[in-house]
C-alpha cells in the first residue's frame, strides 16, 4: 500500500474543507549575505514510500506553485515505477518558511541539506520552470547527488521576454483584502482584481490556491516581497563554468516559448548529454496540460 510520510508540516487553512487553521506563516532566519554561503531553510515535503533499490524521484515545482502541483503524478509514478517519490515546497512557497533570500543558490542549498537527510541521494531530479533551474544548479554544484536530471520547459538562459510573471507579482501585491469577512469573499475579490491583468481563468485559479487565512486575515502564503526583489534573478540563471555529465532531459511544451532552439547551445555546453523532447499541445505547464504524455516521457527517460 502506498503511504505518504512528512518530515514536518505547518497546517494552514487553505482551499477546501479538509484544511486546518494555523496561527502564522513560518519565518526562517535571514540567510547569509555578502557573498557567504546561503543558509538552508527546513523545507516542507511529502514522501511516497517505495523500493530503496532504485534512485528516488524528486519533484520541484515552479514559481507560484507548491508540492501539491505534483500530487497526482507523484502517486501515479510511485505506483508505476515502485520508486520512492518526493515532492517539495520551495522556500517562500507552500508550507515552507519565508526567507528574504530567493536566489537559486539558496534554493539549491535547501535541497543539498534535505536530500541527504532523507537518504534520497543520488536521485532523479525533476524540476518545472523555477524548479527546473534549481535542479540544474544543484546538478552542476553537486553532481554526486543527482543520478539524472529532467528540466521541464525551462533552460539555463534568461527568459524575461517570455514571461508575464512580473505582472502577476505586481497584481497580487496590489490586492487589498483587509475588509473581507470570509475566504470565499477574499477569493472573489482577488479574482476580480487579478482579471484586469491576468485574462486566463485557469492561471488566476492557480494563483488563488496561494490565498490563505492567517490570524483572521486573508493573505498570500507566497512571500511576494522576496519574489519581487529577486524576480530578475529567478527569470535568469547563475553563470556557471562546470558541467553536469549525467543523463539529462529537457522536456518542452509544444505551445510554449520558454525553451526555444536558440537556447540549445548553452544547454549542451552545461549538460553535454542533454536530450531534447517536445510534448505536443502543451503550454509551459506541461505536466498539467498533458499529464499522461508527461509521465510517459519521464518513464521513457528512466528506462
Amino acid at each position: 500500500m502506498l503511504r505518504w510520510t512528512r518530515a514536518w508540516t505547518l497546517p494552514y487553512r487553505g482551499i477546501g474543507p479538509s484544511s486546518s487553521s494555523f496561527s502564522r506563516l513560518p519565518i526562517a532566519p535571514s540567510s547569509s549575505q555578502g557573498g557567504t554561503e546561503p543558509r538552508p531553510v527546513p523545507l516542507s515535503y511529502k514522501l511516497l514510500d517505495g523500493e530503496a533499490a532504485s534512485p528516488p524521484l524528486v519533484f520541484l515545482h515552479g514559481l507560484f506553485g507548491s508540492k501539491a502541483n505534483f500530487n497526482s503524478i507523484a502517486k501515479a509514478l510511485a505506483q508505476q515505477t515502485g520508486r520512492r517519490v518526493l515532492t517539495v515546497d520551495a522556500r517562500n512557497h507552500g508550507e515552507s518558511p519565508h526567507s528574504p533570500d530567493m536566489s537559486y543558490e539558496a534554493m539549491s542549498k535547501d535541497l543539498q541539506d534535505l536530500l541527504p537527510q532523507l537518504g534520497l541521494v543520488p536521485c532523479v531530479l525533476i524540476g518545472h520552470s523555477m524548479g527546473g533551474r534549481t535542479a540544474m544548479l544543484l546538478a552542476l554544484q553537486r553532481p554526486e547527488l543527482v543520478e539524472r536530471l529532467i528540466a521541464v520547459d525551462i533552460s539555463p538562459v534568461e527568459t524575461t521576454s517570455s514571461s508575464n510573471f512580473p505582472n502577476y507579482v505586481a497584481a497580487m501585491r496590489a490586492v487589498d483584502m483587509a475588509n473581507e469577512a470570509s475566504l470565499s469573499s477574499a477569493r472573489k475579490l482577488a479574482d476580480e482584481r487579478l482579471r484586469s491583468v491576468i485574462q486566463s481563468a485557469s492561471m488566476r485559479q492557480f494563483l488563488l490556491t496561494n490565498l490563505v487565512e492567517v490570524d483572521g486575515r486573508f493573505v498570500w502564503r507566497l512571500n511576494l516581497d522576496a519574489l519581487a526583489q529577486h524576480l530578475d534573478k529567478i527569470l535568469d540563471f547563475p553563470a556557471r563554468q562546470e558541467t553536469y555529465s549525467g543523463p539529462t532531459l529537457f522536456l518542452r511544451g509544444g505551445n510554449s516559448q520558454f525553451l526555444p532552439l536558440s537556447h540549445y547551445p548553452e544547454i549542451r555546453r552545461l549538460f553535454p548529454r542533454a536530450q531534447m523532447q517536445t510534448v505536443p499541445n502543451a503550454s509551459h505547464w506541461v505536466h498539467s496540460d498533458r499529464p499522461q504524455d508527461f509521465m510517459a516521457a519521464v518513464q521513457g527517460f528512466l528506462a
